[in-house]
């Protein structure tokens, strides 16, 4: 069904909140606004995985869909290059270290990577650069809960700022 001119529909800058429930290929919940404020995301500013927000333009609120996000349209194929032992001198001494953890590395340019443990060793921790998502199918069971215009604000920092102003 098509919406009509004068009826909001996902466009980008728009402000859209979502309640969803995303799966794994089993079924298996691995995350969900259930229980929660929706999702709160700037159309087009990159907030949200890619191939959701493809799906999502056009959209109006109201609206309930099922996507399934390949991993290319998602948190990318799995690249086994991300996996790497790291000397254990360069975490801090006195964060014990867990496999699940996430940390922020500066690479070699001075650029921020979020990178997770998946491993501990004697005297190396295994870190893996790539999202715990990577190289999985993301399948998002989606409600398109409100859509309004970005404030200036918003706009200018990608992302919204919720009921109470500038939250970062």
């Amino acid at each position: 069904m098509a919406a009509s001119p004068t009826t909001k529909v996902v466009a980008d800058g728009k402000v859209v909140a979502i309640h969803y429930t995303l799966t794994d290929d089993k079924g298996e919940v691995l995350d969900s606004s259930n229980g929660r404020d929706p999702l709160e995301y700037l159309h087009g500013a990159g907030n949200i995985v890619p191939g959701l927000e493809e799906k999502l333009s056009g959209r109006a609120a109201g609206e309930r869909l099922k996507v399934s996000v390949e991993p290319e349209m998602g948190y990318g194929k799995h690249d086994p290059r991300g996996v790497q032992r790291v000397p254990r001198s360069e975490f801090p001494s006195d964060v014990q270290i867990e496999a699940g953890m996430q940390f922020s590395a500066e690479n070699d340019q001075g650029e921020v990577a979020v990178v997770w443990i998946v491993g501990v060793e004697a005297e190396h921790v295994v870190i893996d650069m790539n999202h715990p998502l990577a190289g999985k199918t993301l399948h998002f069971d989606v409600t398109i809960s409100g859509i309004r215009e970005a404030t200036r604000e918003e706009a200018q920092h990608g992302h919204p700022h919720g009921p109470h102003g500038h939250h970062h």
